[in-house]
């Protein structure tokens, strides 16, 4: 199914109130949601809070017949979540930037050109780590994911020292970045 075909099936399914849709719904697109607001003075109930009103606002959205996505599902969800959180942090004081004046500063459309182009990226990344293969895969995920200290990293992998290992990731990443870039480059 193409992505405005998916789009489409999530709207029908939200509107039809399917609670298998509405939960892939959460599961696919909370994570990205909860970021957006932890990232910026919130706490991850503040994120379910925000998302919940989201889902409210696009479910009244899709009953409409006329109602039309002219970008992708997440992105319309992100943007209202956006704007959500803005309102939010307005009311609340946190921020001494008005609603009025961010968009000012930053366009809603720079704002999702932005998003499309980071989940763009981390989809490259994502089939980029899928490529690099073992050991590095591992290594790499135990480093920037899993924050492991080297010393730990040479011990899980059995090298003789930190330096060592520090030496391996570093050229793992070498060839994660020649993955990524050539990856990048074809889909272009």
């Amino acid at each position: 199914m193409n992505n405005s075909g998916q789009d489409k099936f999530l709207l029908d399914g939200l509107a039809n109130q399917n609670r298998d849709i509405i939960e892939s719904i959460y599961k696919s697109y909370f994570d990205m949601i909860s970021s957006l607001v932890t990232n910026n003075k919130g706490s991850f109930d503040d994120a379910a809070d925000i998302f919940q009103e989201a889902m409210i606002i696009i479910y009244q959205k899709s009953l409409d017949k006329d109602f039309e996505l002219h970008c992708q599902f997440k992105t319309y969800l992100y943007s209202v979540c956006r704007r959500l959180w803005l309102k939010k942090l307005q009311k609340n004081k946190t921020s001494g930037l008005h609603v009025e004046e961010f968009d000012n500063i930053v366009a809603v459309e720079t704002d999702i050109e932005e998003h499309q182009e980071n989940q763009y990226n981390f989809q490259l990344m994502e089939n980029a780590m899928k490529k690099i293969g073992e050991p590095c895969k591992s290594l790499l995920e135990a480093y920037y994911i899993h924050k492991k200290p080297m010393l730990e990293i040479a011990a899980d992998f059995k090298y003789t020292n930190a330096d060592n290992a520090k030496t391996q990731k570093y050229k793992c990443m070498m060839r994660l970045k020649k993955l990524f870039f050539s990856e990048h480059k074809n889909k272009r």
